[in-house]
């Protein structure tokens, strides 16, 4: 081989209405309870339900989660920064997406 052989990524496409509850995201994150209430009190996320025992985080919440338990425990950012950091790379991926938009324009409008 060349040293290019292929890499391949392993995962599951999850719907918006597929609804998790604390202890099912938990199990997938390695997160714990503790560790959502305060990523939940920094407003990371927002769970339907009044009290702990009834949160229920929508599907796509499975990545924000995945990701704030990454900057948690492997660069040891706090609450507030997860917080923050979860926004800040919402707001990149959008702007990407807008910037994708306008690049299929710009590329079509400079071809014809």
């Amino acid at each position: 081989m060349n040293g290019n052989d292929p890499s391949y990524l392993q995962g599951e496409i999850v719907e918006e209405r597929i609804e998790f509850t604390l202890v099912e995201l938990c199990h997938i994150t390695g997160a714990s309870r503790d560790d959502f209430a305060r990523w939940v009190a920094e407003g990371a996320f927002e769970p339907q339900g009044a009290r702990m025992e009834e949160w229920r985080f929508s599907g796509t919440c499975v990545r924000r989660a995945i990701t704030a338990q990454h900057l948690s425990a492997d660069l040891e950012v706090n609450a507030p920064g997860v917080a923050l950091a979860l926004d800040l790379l919402d707001q990149i991926d959008a702007l990407r997406k807008r910037l994708a938009r306008y690049g299929d324009r710009g590329e079509a409008s400079c071809a014809a």
